[in-house]
């Protein structure tokens, strides 16, 4: 009868599956607002739990629990990142229909991993609520850290960027983005299983309790840590003034010789010249040619400016050449004299986006329908040198690459040359004006939280912003519009008791990745296959 009860209603828990997924998307950047809502997170992640938790005519079949997961997983994926669209359809020249289908099957197959685990999830049906809500949280890291990695990884939209504002922020110095998500999945389903018998009991209140004061713990740490609670056992060196460019050149002409190419090599290199603060940024591909294809004379003019002393600029362009190979980089430009400084710097973008940098295997058709520049660029190295400018050790990233906080954490296995700033070279022009703006601006506030270092932003469109070491926006331009934003930054670093202040986070997984993480999921996926044998050996 359960199983046909279960059935009867699938219909229904398709539709709730649904909109827990859709309103997950919405948690990450609400529309209108773009403000993250980790209350929202909780709750359709809270629904999602509800539907597959064991009941009282047993648990859900698997099955089902891979239905449910699948359809939650395929919602959120493609209500986060539907704005592939416009770069496919409006700026790739891809029909409609293929565009729609992409972005679908994306999120379909990124779903099926959340799928793979909730029916595992269900399969092995935990008897203690504890019990449940620990193996839920686990398996639901396990997905994430898969999604994240796995073909390159593709994590944007994970669960935990809607805690960059809520009480779980605290924890992001400790266990980064995909702890906290597998927190908020834990505390949704151990809620969820609640009864009101259960209310009667002392252990739950003592652990309530108990959890109270460790996230209260972790809050004042932490508030200690970024307000420096100790006077510097060094003198920290002075904020660096900045001015950030935001050409807003036009998508659909940013490559084009006769329009937008012209355009941005006249306004970049006015505002660079003309520029009065210690550090100006221009954005990815703000020059949008290899400086063989410029005009003679444009590139050199520039590093000579900057020769001169004493600013320096950091310089979104691709470099390289059919010989060697090309890649999406960031040019350094300072007086010879800096102390430590290669001449000229460079950073060359590391994590590549698929199809837009590289093109996997079998795909080459797919891409040949789009009308956008593409390339199979070389991959620089992860852990690159910082940029040295003033006592500050710039630390740039390119795009998504901020999506990655392993790859950024990796700087800092010494923590004497760990970066004292970050800064993101970014173009979402390819997006339109929609809430990957307002997604990506989150996830530099995540680093951030994790690294407790500032992230300053440089993007073509926006959002171009100033994020402190605590995650808050200072500064940020007006988006869509062309302009400079100026402003200061305090790059972090030095701590009375250790010299060098790195996070708990940046410390493990500069060493070790995110397999504490993976260890994590798997020992406790482990204790739930040890408990279900020893269920069935009992003949429960």
């Amino acid at each position: 009868m359960a199983r046909v009860s279960l059935t009867m209603r699938w219909p229904v828990q398709a539709l709730l599956a649904l909109a827990a997924g859709l309103a997950q998307a919405a948690s990450l950047a609400w529309p209108g607002s773009g403000q993250p809502l980790w209350w929202l997170q909780l709750a359709s992640i809270a629904v999602l739990a509800r539907l597959v938790r064991p009941g009282v005519h047993g648990a859900v079949p698997w099955q089902r629990g891979a239905l449910i997961g699948g359809v939650f997983a395929t919602a959120w994926l493609s209500g986060t990142f539907w704005w592939l669209f416009i770069s496919m359809h409006t700026y790739g020249g891809l029909p409609a229909p293929l565009a729609v289908a992409a972005v679908l099957a994306l999120a379909a197959f990124l779903g099926s991993y959340y799928a793979a685990v909730l029916g595992l999830f269900c399969r092995l049906a935990p008897v203690h609520q504890g019990g449940a809500a620990l193996l839920f949280g686990a398996l639901w890291l396990l997905a994430e850290l898969a999604r994240g990695i796995w073909w390159t990884g593709f994590p944007w939209g994970a669960g935990g960027y809607a805690h960059v504002d809520g009480p779980l922020a605290p924890l992001a110095r400790y266990v980064g983005v995909y702890g906290l998500g597998a927190v908020a999945a834990a505390l949704a389903m151990g809620v969820v299983q609640l009864r009101p018998a259960d209310l009667r009991r002392w252990r739950l209140w003592a652990l309530l309790l108990a959890l109270a004061a460790v996230l209260a713990g972790v809050t004042v740490q932490r508030f200690c840590a970024v307000n420096l609670c100790h006077t510097p056992s060094q003198p920290q060196p002075p904020a660096l003034s900045l001015e950030l460019l935001q050409g807003n050149i036009p998508q659909d002409e940013k490559f084009q010789p006769g329009s937008g190419v012209p355009v941005a090599l006249q306004w970049y290199a006015e505002a660079l010249r003309n520029a009065k603060a210690d550090l100006v940024v221009a954005p990815e591909t703000a020059i949008p040619l290899l400086p063989q294809q410029l005009i003679p004379g444009y590139l050199e003019g520039l590093q000579q400016r900057y020769a001169q002393g004493p600013q320096a600029a950091l310089v979104g362009i691709p470099l390289g050449d059919e010989t060697l190979g090309y890649t999406n980089s960031v040019l350094g430009l300072a007086p010879a004299t800096a102390a430590g400084q290669a001449d000229p710097y460079r950073y060359d973008k590391h994590h590549l986006v698929p199809f837009g940098e590289f093109i996997p295997p079998f795909f080459k058709w797919f891409t040949a329908m789009m009308d956008i520049p593409l390339g199979d660029f070389n991959r620089g190295a992860v852990g690159q040198a910082s940029f040295v400018w003033k006592g500050q050790r710039i630390a740039p990233n390119i795009c998504y690459e901020d999506l990655f906080g392993e790859e950024l954490g990796a700087r800092f296995i010494d923590p004497a040359q760990a970066p004292t700033v970050f800064v993101n070279f970014s173009n979402i022009g390819w997006f339109g004006n929609s809430l990957a703006i307002d997604q990506h601006l989150h996830i530099s506030r995540m680093r951030a939280l994790e690294f407790e270092r500032p992230m300053v932003r440089a993007t073509n469109t926006g959002a171009t912003a100033i994020i402190d070491h605590r995650g808050v926006v200072t500064h940020q331009l007006e988006r869509h519009t062309r302009g400079v934003l100026r402003g200061e930054v305090q790059g972090r670093g030095l701590s009375a008791n250790t010299g060098w202040a790195i996070t708990p986070y940046a410390w493990w997984v500069a060493r070790w990745g995110l397999w504490p993480l993976w260890a994590l999921g798997g020992l406790a996926l482990a204790a739930a296959l040890w408990a279900q044998g020893a269920r069935r050996a009992r003949g429960g």
